[in-house]
C-alpha cells in the first residue's frame, strides 16, 4: 500500500462550499476562513486544512465510518483528532475534526535525526498497546483482515503494480489469489493489543520530543501487535531508501526499530503482515 502524497492549493471558504457542497452544519464552522486543499492521491478523499480544523471529504465507506467511531472512542485515551462535526450526505462523508499539532514523522527533520525518530515511534507503539481493549468497538484480527482481503481479491481491487517488487512474479506469488491462499494457510499466533492498523510515518505526528497525534484510524481496533510493527518497519525502510519521497538517507538500518522497542524481531510475522497489506 503506497503512502499518501498530496497536492496543495490555497482557497477560501466560498469556493469550498460551492465546489464541494459542504453541509450547512459544517459550513458554519469554516465560514470566512482560508484553507489549504490537500488532494490525497490514492484514497479518493480530499482534505482541507484550516488554522484549527481539518475537513476530510470522502465516500462514506465502512472504513470512513470506522474512522469516526475510533476517533470518538479514543478521546481521552490517545492523542487523536476530536470529531467536531460529522455528516453523511448522498453517500459522502464530511468529517470536520480538530487539527493535531506537530509534524508528520516522515518530515525531513525527523528523517535527518533517525535516533530521535525511532525513539518516538517506539513510544507511539507502546502508547497504543497500553490502551484497554476490553470494550473496543472494532476487532481487526486476522479473521476480519483476511475476510476483507478475500473480498478485495474477489472484486479485483488489488493493485499488483503497487506491491513490493518481489511479492508477485517469477520469484513471488503468481497472483493475489495465490497470496491469499498462502496467508490463510500460514496464520501466525496473535498477540492482541490496540492496533493502529496503518502505523506508517505519515500517520504519526511528533513535536518537541513527544507523540502529538495519530490519524487515519479506519483500520484501528483489536489486532496483533506485529501488524503495527511490520508496517512501521516497512515505512521506515522506504522513507529512508528513497522509495517514498525520492531522497535517500544513508547509513540507516530499519532493524534499529527493534532496539528502540527493546524486543527481538520476529521475521516470520513481519513478512506475513507486510504480505497481508499487499492485498489492501
Amino acid at each position: 500500500m503506497a503512502e499518501n502524497s498530496t497536492n496543495e492549493k490555497q482557497i477560501n471558504d466560498t469556493s469550498v462550499t460551492k465546489e464541494y457542497s459542504v453541509p450547512d452544519a459544517i459550513a458554519v464552522y469554516i465560514k470566512n476562513q482560508h484553507c489549504v486543499v490537500d488532494s490525497v492521491g490514492m484514497s479518493g478523499s480530499t482534505v482541507l486544512t484550516y488554522e484549527k480544523w481539518v475537513l476530510k471529504m470522502e465516500p462514506a465507506t465502512e472504513w470512513a465510518l470506522r474512522t469516526v467511531d475510533m476517533m470518538r472512542w479514543l478521546q481521552g485515551k490517545l492523542p487523536v483528532p476530536e470529531v467536531i462535526c460529522h455528516e453523511v450526505v448522498d453517500g459522502k462523508s464530511f468529517l470536520l475534526m480538530s487539527k493535531v499539532t506537530g509534524k508528520m514523522s516522515c518530515d525531513e527533520y525527523y528523517l535527518e535525526h533517525p535516533k530521535e525518530l525511532l525513539t518516538l515511534l517506539a513510544a507511539g507503539l507502546k502508547m497504543l498497546w497500553q490502551v484497554d481493549i476490553s470494550n473496543c468497538p472494532h476487532i481487526r484480527d486476522l479473521n476480519a483482515e483476511l475476510a476483507e482481503a478475500a473480498l478485495r481479491v474477489e472484486q479485483g481491487l488489488v493493485d499488483v503494480e503497487d506491491a513490493e517488487p518481489d511479492t508477485f512474479g517469477p520469484e513471488g506469488f503468481a497472483n493475489p489469489e495465490e497470496l491469499l491462499q498462502w496467508l490463510e494457510e500460514n496464520r501466525p499466533n496473535q498477540d492482541p493489543v490496540f492496533s493502529h492498523g496503518d502505523y506508517c510515518l505519515p500517520n504519526v505526528f511528533l513535536q518537541d520530543g513527544e507523540v502529538t497525534g495519530f490519524i487515519d484510524l479506519g483500520d484501528a481496533g483489536v489486532g496483533d501487535k506485529w501488524r503495527d510493527i511490520a508496517l512501521c518497519y516497512r515505512s521506515l525502510k522506504h522513507n529512508f531508501d528513497g522509495t517514498y519521497g525520492g531522497k535517500v538517507y544513508e547509513d540507516f538500518n530499519p532493524d534499529m526499530l527493534f532496539e528502540a522497542l527493546g524486543i527481538e524481531p520476529d521475521w516470520e510475522k513481519l513478512r506475513y503482515y507486510i504480505l497481508l497489506d499487499e492485498l489492501f
